[in-house]
């Protein structure tokens, strides 16, 4: 039985032969797809191009291929299906290039250095896509409860409510919570049930803190503790804890609180004997911000020239459905709440905003968006346009001029951000989108929480790979078309 959202299923035993490893496969797949994606390009560009060598030199780039990979780390079962993004595959393949570039030099090889570089060009697309096979497989083992970790929690009452809670609206993570115990005399909420309780004040001897917490993590069978710091829980007696714990082989995790922060913001420092957290502030400025705005318009324009016919087409198709002009204007706004004038070929009646005030006890959403499953002023070939995202393409031009991104958060009406509270306007600290999390997760079916929450995962974590991730998915969002309505 799946895990459901807010409940976490509960093992009073351990399921006989319990394995919380991953499955062995993974790595096998990881190393088979690699060698494949580095392997067969090289090998057919070079015999088709003549070459004498193509055997060698797609031996030489499997095994180029799979160095770099393993010395990153890439096939630990620590990592292995944990991410389904590209970027990592990017950065492996570029230090790939260099690599190679340094043997080309060195052994003075003399093959075309253009066609080797076409030929290793789906090395990093062909591990990115095994990569996300694998995702997929072990989110659908953990919401079937499988391949996780079982995990004690430690802390106040109300910051392990917190926690437990935190951890249950999610099903694609690896923590089941089979236990609880509470600092002090109040009982948690949670679902999980108390296993043991803790004093608030520290104990003359460690073990009074650390003998419950051993006979809980033992009868529970917890692969892992989880401790919420607090104003009972003190550097001090926290180390003790771990000195327990660790004495089990038992791992310790601190949980600092904080949500939606990428690690590769997030550092440890040693300053002085005390152990810190340092995050570092969202990307908002430097070559990678130039690079995004430099890619979002040529990248527009690119797509503006390619895509000509299909602009004339769907104008046509809209001029010779229903009266009216071929595009919609309307006001959004943008970065730092600046409106502007964003056009989209219309997908509904002309007296679309005067049917609005009528509809609006319809409105699906639980939040400041407006959206109807089956909004009765959509036009017959706007249900299609929409079905298949071809009414936002105008957007190209706003991405071209400057006023949103090809990625970002979703433009907001005014009367959204009217409504807005001081965490909601932190989704207007960046460009608007074309596409973003909120597209490829499934758009007007989330909730207006969700909604946000993607917005400022991005607006916080911001990175290049991402956007190209984010890229990347949207093709598979727009060929399902889901929550597109």
């Amino acid at each position: 039985m799946a895990r459901p959202a807010q409940e976490q299923i509960i093992w009073e035993q351990p399921p006989t032969g319990r394995r919380t490893g991953k499955p062995f496969w993974y790595a096998p797949a990881s190393v088979i797809g690699d060698v494949a994606g580095a392997a067969a390009p090289v090998y057919l560009a070079f015999a088709l191009a003549g070459g004498t060598h193509a055997a060698a030199y797609a031996m030489v780039a499997a095994a180029a291929w799979l160095l770099v990979r393993g010395t990153r780390d890439r096939y630990s079962e620590r990592l292995l299906g944990e991410r389904d993004n590209i970027g990592p595959a990017l950065q492996d393949w570029m230090v790939l290039v260099g690599l190679l570039a340094v043997v080309r030099a060195v052994t003075g090889e003399e093959s075309p250095f253009l066609l080797a570089l076409a030929a290793l060009t789906p090395c990093a697309p062909m591990s990115a896509a095994v990569q996300n096979l694998i995702h997929r497989h072990l989110v659908a083992r953990r919401r079937d409860s499988r391949t996780v970790r079982r995990a004690l929690v430690i802390g106040e009452a109300n910051a392990v409510d917190g926690l437990v809670s935190h951890l249950a609206k999610r099903t694609d993570h690896e923590l089941v919570v089979v236990g609880v115990c509470p600092i002090g005399d109040e009982d948690p909420h949670a679902l999980a049930p108390v296993a043991a309780r803790i004093g608030r004040q520290a104990p003359p001897r460690p073990s009074a803190d650390s003998a419950p917490v051993l006979e809980a993590a033992r009868r529970l069978y917890a692969d892992v503790v989880l401790v919420v710091p607090g104003s009972d829980m003190t550097g001090t007696r926290l180390r003790r804890l771990s000195w327990a714990l660790h004495g089990e082989q038992c791992p310790l995790v601190v949980v600092p609180g904080l949500t939606e922060v990428a690690g590769r913001r997030v550092g440890v420092l040693s300053v002085a004997g005390l152990t810190m957290l340092a995050v570092a502030p969202p990307l908002r400025r430097g070559l990678a911000t130039l690079l995004k705005s430099v890619t979002d318009r040529l990248g527009a324009a690119l797509l503006i020239t390619l895509l000509a016919p299909v602009f004339v087409a769907v104008a046509l198709a809209v001029r010779m459905d229903s009266p009216g002009p071929a595009l919609h204007r309307q006001t959004r706004i943008g970065r730092g709440g600046k409106p502007f004038t964003m056009a989209k070929f219309r997908t509904m009646v002309v007296d679309a905003e005067r049917l609005r005030h009528q509809l609006t006890g319809t409105n699906e959403q639980d939040g400041h968006m407006f959206k109807i499953r089956r909004d009765p002023r959509i036009t017959r070939v706007g249900r299609v346009l929409r079905r298949c995202s071809l009414d936002e393409l105008p957007q190209l031009f706003n991405v071209v001029w400057g006023h949103m991104s090809l990625v970002g958060p979703r433009p907001p009406l005014p009367d959204e951000v009217a409504g807005y509270d001081e965490v909601e306007r932190r989704r207007l600290a960046v460009r608007p989108g074309l596409t973003g999390l909120w597209q490829i997760s499934g758009r007007s079916d989330l909730s207006w929480d969700e909604t946000v929450a993607l917005d400022l995962r991005y607006v916080d974590n911001w990175s290049p790979s991402g956007d190209l991730g984010v890229l990347c998915r949207t093709v598979g969002a727009v060929v399902t078309g889901r929550g597109a309505y």
